[in-house]
């Protein structure tokens, strides 16, 4: 087909179907049924833009409708096709261009996604249109991509996983382990597990500096000292390079002149700098009438450090 008879097709398509009377006869007759009674086509409305990529413009024309349906604001993608050969993953093009409409739907402002049904007129040479529509189709494996595209999508929440489980998960129970924890608890509380798991699947010492980095900025802790040293004890194949790495740490933090979290290695000052801090706000939770149990959990202090707040 040449240049100039896309073209021809290109515009005769847009002038009827831009008429929304004409676009609107031809929805009522071609959607399926089960589409078509959702949908109050008094409400349909031309849209602006094309979805269609530079180099298929001259292959393809495309049309989007919003209409009202009995479930909210819905689009209807019309695409003509004007090649003289059908295309197998046509589906899967369909699909793209109604995610595409989706995205710009979001980008109005909206939250939810709205329901966009891609609808192809194919006028060619090849009588029937020989590929499937329905773009499960496009796969290799049809059966498979259904039992992935049809249903919830995996979800890993490791915060409903017990701490027991994720120890069983090998190489990368330690990834899960601080990631989980990183914003709830001391990670003290978690180096025994955590270097038993360094010393047991070998990390490289890149990804132990990339933990170490990441807990430092990202995590808490009471002991920077302690946390370090009981990686080093418990971990003894690691034991130089985390030394290394808390000295990095140290200098890096002396560099900056400010402390981001915790640093580990040496940070007496800094613990200092925290404690008192703690007690200023023990002393504002107290005179606030908050439960000693509470005050202790958020501040770290203990009975007779807050007892003598109040002396």
């Amino acid at each position: 087909m040449t240049k100039s008879s896309l073209s021809q097709h290109d515009s005769l398509f847009k002038k009827f179907l831009g008429d929304i009377a004409v676009a609107r006869d031809f929805l009522e007759v071609h959607l399926p049924p089960h589409l078509g009674e959702r949908c109050d086509f008094s409400t349909l409305t031309m849209e602006s833009g094309s979805f269609i990529e530079d180099d298929l413009r001259t292959q393809c024309s495309d049309m989007l409708y919003s209409v009202q349906t009995n479930a909210g604001k819905g689009y209807i993608y019309t695409l003509v096709e004007h090649q003289s050969r059908p295309e197998k993953l046509m589906a899967f093009r369909l699909m793209r261009y109604a995610v595409a409409a989706m995205q710009r739907h979001l980008e109005q402002g909206n939250d939810t996604l709205p329901v966009v049904i891609p609808l192809l007129f194919y006028h060619g040479t090849t009588s029937h249109y020989p590929y499937s529509t329905k773009w499960l189709d496009c796969f290799c494996e049809p059966e498979f991509a259904a039992t992935v595209y049809q249903q919830a999508f995996p979800l890993v929440d490791i915060t409903t996983i017990p701490d027991s489980e994720i120890l069983t998960h090998r190489r990368v129970a330690l990834l899960q382990l601080v990631q989980k924890h990183i914003r709830t608890r001391d990670m003290l509380e978690l180096a025994v597990e955590l270097a038993n798991l360094i010393e047991r699947w070998q990390y490289s010492k890149e990804q132990c500096k990339s933990l170490l980095y990441y807990i430092a900025q990202a995590g808490n802790t009471i002991d920077g000292e302690g946390f370090i040293r009981t990686l080093a004890e418990k971990a003894p194949t690691y034991r130089e390079d985390f030394m290394t790495i808390a000295e990095q740490l140290e200098a890096k933090g002396e560099a900056r002149g400010e402390a981001r979290g915790y640093q580990l290695g040496q940070q007496e000052g800094y613990q200092l700098g925290r404690q008192d801090a703690n007690k200023e706000l023990a002393k504002q939770l107290l005179s606030d009438g908050v439960a000693r149990e509470n005050i202790k959990r958020y501040t770290y202090l203990s009975d007779s450090e807050l007892d003598k707040l109040l002396a």
